[in-house]
């Protein structure tokens, strides 16, 4: 863990060179690509920082602990002494949960969709609510919200929305409201006062970035053949057509129309970019549609992440058993609570799971 720690610690003050050489001052793209990633090791850097002076401060106090003949002297060391003991414990665990494996999509923006399930009208008035609920909790960590599209029932509900929040660190904590949502209450339309329960599936999306795709030549089969021409004099005697197989995907490219053999070549391989490129797009987008049906399920009232029951004045996380009895709170935006707890357990799990792995203690 210290071997780590002191190789970021190196690469930030690299960073800190860089960004400061008189030679990239005009190179404004790299100066921006280094500053973010100084951001993103600041954090960290800070609290390493933080335990090394006060593992030194540790050491004089007991140094002085062992030497000081005073009483009251010897008294203060030991005390500071627990002191330090207990802030340097919290640091090293702080440190390890830095030193975790980052999800990459967790600084994107995010696109969610809300969709009515189970229970008719009542389940299209609650989706509106959660997504008012989504709104006040973008707009509490000063995200924005922007709505993609949307079907209304008519009477002031949703049979489904599709937004978009943007905002530092809006997936790293959104992602976690992905599932069925369950709400249990009497609706407006009931004479009889009877609790109803309806679902409502959300789905909560990384944002994608545009898909550079770069080719392998060595995937590259190539192919010359002589261009069509009308005949006589215009018959083309050279193999200046290029046919360009791209063996992972099977895709053919084959271009004749330029004049020299180069020239088709690098025709071709441009339309065979542009053609990947397609794949890639197309391939990104069912991975975003098998992650959203993975996320909403059937929208059975028996699948749930969450429940909302209005009788009780009770939020309930299934997932991580955390309840709240303030539900107005919760509807207003009030989602940390479990959001912080969902965060903290997934922490706990992934260093649990290291083993033979996880950072050593400091």
């Amino acid at each position: 863990m210290l071997d780590r720690l002191a190789s970021i610690v190196a690469r930030y003050d690299e960073l800190e060179r860089l960004i400061s050489d008189p030679a990239l001052m005009n190179d404004y793209g790299r100066i921006v690509e280094y500053n973010k990633e100084r951001a993103t090791l600041h954090e960290i850097v800070a609290a390493f920082q933080d335990y090394r002076r006060q593992s030194d401060e540790l050491a004089d106090a007991r140094a002085m602990a062992e030497s000081e003949k005073d009483a009251d002297l010897r008294a203060m060391a030991y005390e500071e002494i627990t002191t330090l003991e207990a802030s340097i414990a919290e640091i090293e665990a702080a440190l390890r949960v830095m030193l975790l494996p980052k999800d990459a999509r967790d600084s994107r923006n995010v696109i969610m969709e809300i969709r009515a399930g189970a229970g008719g009208d009542e389940a299209g008035l609650f989706a509106a609510d959660l997504f008012r609920m989504y709104s006040y909790y973008a707009q509490s960590r000063g995200w924005k919200t922007e709505v993609i599209d949307q079907n209304d029932t008519g009477i002031g509900g949703l049979k489904e929305i599709k937004f978009e929040v943007k905002g530092a660190g809006a997936y790293s904590r959104l992602k976690y409201e992905a599932g069925v949502h369950r709400v249990q209450r009497v609706p407006e339309t009931e004479s009889q006062g009877r609790v109803h329960t309806s679902t409502i599936t959300v789905a909560v999306l990384a944002e994608m970035d545009d898909v550079d795709v770069h080719v392998n030549m060595n995937d590259i089969q190539t192919d010359t053949f002589r261009a069509a021409g009308a005949g006589g004099q215009h018959m083309q005697k050279n193999e200046t057509a290029i046919r360009l197989t791209h063996l992972p995907t099977g895709t053919v490219v084959a271009v004749q129309d330029e004049r020299s053999q180069t020239q088709n070549k690098e025709r071709a391989l441009s339309i065979l970019r542009a053609k990947l490129y397609e794949l890639e797009l197309e391939k990104q987008r069912l991975v975003v549609e098998g992650e959203r049906r993975d996320q909403v399920g059937t929208g059975e009232r028996s699948e749930k992440i969450r429940t909302y029951n209005y009788p009780q004045n009770r939020v309930t996380d299934h997932r991580i058993n955390v309840t709240s009895y303030n539900l107005p709170a919760v509807v207003d935006g009030s989602l940390d609570q479990f959001i912080d707890e969902l965060i903290t357990r997934e922490q706990a799990e992934k260093l649990s799971a290291g083993g033979e792995n996880s950072p050593q203690t400091v």
